[in-house]
């Protein structure tokens, strides 16, 4: 069963193989590490994709992982949005067709940012275009930078929300059940790859 691990440990050399080590004896497989966020205090945040043997319930790989000095499992959750796609690979899909560039960048992010769905909407003609589990009504938000998001009109208060503005009248929103927490360095990569796009759209 695959599921997503967020973990906050030492950035130091061993710190890796330690947490994988300790994901292997409690029965889980590593599919891919992704560095979220390197800190000043000397941690940083890896998500980390796995999948696990039959019968292995997650609390036993949040308690192997917690065992570790320095290691915090900020997150564990199940996770079938399709893979890890890191910026390079996310670049180059925008890059492959400009024309198409503001579609694909909707598209790639659910597996960019491991958020469940993302959209595209215009202020006056509300959702463009989305990932399937986005709800169709969304509404056009006011922001000039990539932030957080409260949308007051969620009736599930358990969803999490992030948006950035690809020009006056569209802004790109992505969310996810739950959590994890939006970090800072999430904020900032998403407002980096949505004025990307935008550019490579306007050719």
């Amino acid at each position: 069963m695959p599921y997503l691990l967020r973990v906050e440990l030492l950035d130091v050399p061993g710190s890796l193989g330690r947490l994988a080590s300790a994901i292997g004896v409690a029965g889980g497989d590593i599919e891919a590490i992704e560095i979220v966020e390197k800190r000043h205090d000397g941690t940083a945040v890896d998500d980390v994709m796995l999948d696990t043997e039959p019968g292995i319930m997650p609390d036993s790989i949040v308690s192997a992982c917690n065992a570790i000095d320095g290691v915090e499992v900020v997150w564990i959750s199940r996770y079938v949005s399709g893979g890890l796609v890191l910026d390079l690979e996310a670049i180059e899909e925008l890059t492959a067709d400009p024309v198409q560039a503001l579609n694909r960048l909707v598209e790639v992010l659910p597996g960019t940012f491991r958020v469940d769905w993302a959209a595209r909407v215009h202020r006056s003609h509300g959702v463009q275009h989305a990932t399937g589990a986005a709800p169709s009504d969304l509404g056009f938000v006011e922001i000039e930078r990539a932030v957080r998001l409260e949308m007051d009109d969620d009736a599930d208060s358990q969803n999490l929300y992030a948006g950035a503005r690809l020009d006056g009248n569209q802004v790109v929103i992505v969310a996810r059940r739950g959590g994890p927490e939006f970090l800072d360095s999430e904020i900032a990569r998403l407002g980096h790859l949505t004025g990307l796009a935008a550019s490579i759209a306007r050719g």
